[in-house]
């Protein structure tokens, strides 16, 4: 069978494209980039902006031959040049209408569990506008709509990986929203079974697992399959605070969290699984088998690090921030001149060296926090050098430093293996 696919680049895209090639078909993956296509041999790249919304006509001349039409295209946050209407509504509209005119045997959308008529959020009513368009259209197929989709690599499960290893929790509505978590490997078997059996006229499935669960739950189940043991302490979060957190968040790069997605998880996510374990010939995998024992270590390390990660950089934001603060006033001048008098420097010297360490600890603070991707390569080695010589200087000039009860010297070392650790996590410049 010859399958026209989008979104092959992404998450469920991806893993769709492995399994249809697994099967012996033929694939064009319609991608912006083709050059990010890695599938190998029995797919071809066709290169597609669905942002720039390709017409009916443009997609009719490039359905010839296409015996079926997989829609995986999606974003969880807009973008520049990345809209929901684009990316979710209009393009798929004009492939679907392409379909149509065309003669394409089967379609499949990949929707969301909340694209319906109670839909609030960009996502989802974007996502139900394109589900519209192709019912009204004379096709075969289905419209998939999954709820929460784990997969190790994925980002929405990255953030649960999180919450699953973290010592405390903090859940708004005190984690009992229902959610019905489905794994990857059934979402891609719920595909290729449409491809297969395809309903005459659309239908619309939902893609879930086998019965709701409350939120705190589900990740109770996780940190049971981390090793972890039993849940963590659930504390208290009032919804209009965790709606706040959210908004912020979303101005963070790389975000999973914002306003949107954070309503998204306050409405719930769950459906009734009959139709979708008719479809496969069996039950959906249950949360509490979602992980393979041997990847336990593995995945508790990556969710340690989604939470610790922003966290150890904020702490070390404030660091410096709090240290230009001091710098400039909140200790007093006087006595920072006599310090810097025992290292040797006196008068507008020492002025300089005060008010310019000053300033460059406030850069180094801003930095942490919003240094663009091109330049952190640069900045954790610059801070580790910053410390190791500020230290070197303390050792040689004041040594007694190292004896104060308060370790204002020796906490140097944890420091700069913290900075060490962020260096280390930093993606190799390219």
């Amino acid at each position: 069978m010859r399958i026209l696919l989008t979104g092959a680049t992404g998450l469920i895209g991806g893993a769709i494209a492995r399994a249809l090639l697994g099967e012996g078909d033929e694939l064009v993956c319609a991608v912006r980039d083709p050059s990010r296509l890695h599938l190998g041999e029995g797919a071809r790249a066709l290169q597609a902006d669905l942002a720039d919304v390709p017409s009916a006509a443009w997609w009719a001349e490039r359905l010839r031959g296409v015996d079926a039409v997989v829609n995986a295209v999606g974003i969880l946050r807009e973008s520049h040049g990345q809209s929901f209407d684009a990316l979710h509504h209009r393009a798929p509209a004009e492939l679907f209408r392409a379909c149509a005119a065309t003669g394409v045997r089967c379609v499949v959308q990949i929707s969301a569990l909340g694209a319906d008529e109670q839909a609030r959020s960009g996502y989802h009513r974007s996502k139900r506008a394109a589900d519209d368009v192709l019912r009204a259209l004379p096709l075969p197929g289905a419209i998939v709509q999954p709820s929460l989709v784990f997969a190790p690599q994925g980002a929405s499960s990255g953030l649960f990986l999180g919450l699953a290893s973290a010592p405390v929790l903090a859940l708004p509505q005190g984690g009992t929203m229902p959610v019905q978590p489905v794994h990857l490997d059934d979402v891609v078997a719920g595909v290729l079974a449409v491809l297969g059996r395809p309903p005459e006229r659309i239908a619309t499935l939902a893609f879930v697992g086998p019965q709701p669960l409350a939120l705190r739950d589900y990740v109770a189940s996780l940190r049971r399959q981390l090793g972890l043991g039993r849940a963590a302490p659930l504390l208290p979060l009032p919804a209009a605070l965790f709606m706040a957190g959210a908004r912020v968040a979303g101005h963070l790069p790389g975000s999973f969290l914002d306003a949107d997605t954070a309503a998204m998880l306050l409405r719930g996510n769950a459906a009734p699984a009959a139709g979708f374990t008719e479809l496969l010939g069996r039950q959906p995998r249950d949360p509490d088998a979602f992980l393979d024992p041997a990847q336990g270590p593995t995945l508790r390390a990556h969710g340690v690090l989604g939470w610790a990660h922003p966290l150890l950089r904020l702490a070390l934001a404030l660091l410096w921030l709090w240290t230009a603060a001091v710098s400039l006033g909140l200790y007093p001048v006087e006595l920072s001149y006599e310090l810097l008098a025992r290292v040797g420097l006196h008068g507008g010297v020492a002025a300089l060296a005060l008010y310019g360490a000053a300033g460059l600890d406030l850069l180094l603070g801003v930095l942490t926090l919003a240094c663009p991707p091109r330049w952190r390569w640069w900045l954790w080695p610059a801070q580790l050098a910053l410390v190791g010589g500020y230290t070197l200087l303390v050792t040689v000039f004041l040594p007694e430093y190292w004896l104060h009860p308060y370790g204002p010297i020796s906490k140097n070392l944890p420091i700069m293996a913290a900075i060490a650790l962020l260096w280390g996590l930093e993606p190799r410049r390219r």
